[in-house]
């Protein structure tokens, strides 16, 4: 899937369910989407153990819930994150290119 796609699909999916919120809040739940990706990254190669076999969820699943919020809220501010993520590519490559020659 492209990620216009992706952020098309995004799109749809929130107005059927009620709405976009604010940029704030949508800002908090990306926080909060992060914490839980690192909780499952820290039980699978860190220190923190599960409780329960049911104890935190897996890291592909975080990952997509951290993306998820992440293109809704490029969704709201319109912006176009491929368009967004080719340009920073073009830019570190260059970076790349010029320090490591």
């Amino acid at each position: 899937m492209k990620i216009i796609e992706a952020q098309e699909k995004v799109d749809t999916s929130i107005k059927n369910y009620g709405g976009y919120w604010e940029p704030l809040s949508m800002l908090a739940r990306l926080t909060e989407e992060v914490g839980e990706l690192a909780r499952a990254v820290n039980q699978k190669f860190g220190g923190k153990k599960k409780k329960t076999e049911d104890d935190g969820r897996e890291i592909k699943e975080e990952l997509a819930d951290v993306f998820y919020t992440i293109l809704a809220l490029a969704n709201y501010l319109d912006i176009d994150l491929g368009k967004e993520l080719s340009s920073k590519m073009d830019k570190s490559d260059k970076t790349y290119k010029e320090t490591y020659k």
